[in-house]
This record gives C-alpha cells, structure tokens and sequence, in this order.
C-alpha cells in the first residue's frame, strides 16, 4: 500500500515535469512580486531574478534527472 502511494511523488513524463516546473514558476513569481514591495529599487529586482533564475535551474534538473532515469530503465525494458 505504501509503494502505491509513493508511486504518486514519482514523476514519470515530461509532461508531470511541466506541470511541476509551472508549479514552481508560480510560487517563484509571487516570492518574487512580495520581494518587489518589501524591498524597492535594485535590491528586490535582484531577489526576483535569483525567484525565476532558481525555476530555470530546478527544472533543467528535473528534465536531465527524467531523462537518466528514462535511459536507465530503457535497457531492462528490452532485454
């Protein structure tokens, strides 16, 4: 039963990375926005670029980190 419900924290396709990735973007936004208010002029534009600089990161990780996986099972799918 446990397996069955860690089986949905797993991201399988691309598609699930995307989904994620949006996830990620609009929570980074809205960080992002709050820093703009707290903090004006350069300082909170600085903390927003490192919101959405943190985005493009996390979700090359994720796209290189599926596509590993995906080659690394692809072997045992064949033979």
């Amino acid at each position: 039963m446990l397996k069955k419900i860690g089986r949905l924290f797993v991201i399988k396709t691309r598609f699930e990375a995307c989904l994620i990735i949006y996830a990620l973007a609009v929570g980074a936004m809205a960080r992002g926005a709050a820093y703009i208010d707290h903090y004006p002029g350069i300082g909170g534009k600085l903390l927003l670029v490192a919101c959405t600089g943190s985005v493009f990161l996390a979700g090359a990780k994720i796209f290189d980190c599926l596509r590993y996986e995906q080659a690394a099972a692809a072997p045992k799918d064949a033979g």
